[in-house]
């Protein structure tokens, strides 16, 4: 469970330390990935809460995420369609709803710890 966490610490203090500038032609292809990998990092946090987390599940998951994701923003970009709209709307939705279950379970938890505190 760790894993998934420490790696996200540790890209972002890469990422304020490090001054890389992204040419604008790799924009679509850069927030694609920090999608995919923001799905991938909450899917193993919640994962996690339901003691279900498995690490090779999330490293596969978040490498084939990603290139899938790269991959339609390139066929997209050839075909001149917006393909990346795909992984923006799955990834997005797939954000939300790993939040929105990410803060059903610490509520629950939080809410019986008070119970048991009383």
């Amino acid at each position: 469970m760790w894993l998934p966490l420490i790696g996200l610490l540790i890209g972002l203090i890469i990422g304020s330390v490090v001054s890389i500038s992204i040419p604008a032609e790799y924009a679509r292809y850069t927030a694609v990935a920090i999608l995919a990998a923001l799905d991938s990092v909450l899917g193993a946090v919640r994962a996690n809460l339901a003691h279900e987390y498995d690490n090779a599940i999330f490293i596969t998951g978040f490498f084939g995420n990603t290139l899938l994701a790269a991959i339609l923003t390139f066929l997209g970009d050839r075909l001149g369609v917006e393909l990346y709209y795909a992984a923006i709307f799955a990834f997005g939705v797939r954000l939300f709803n790993n939040l929105a279950l990410i803060r059903r379970h610490l509520l629950v938890r939080f809410r019986r710890n008070l119970r048991r505190a009383s």
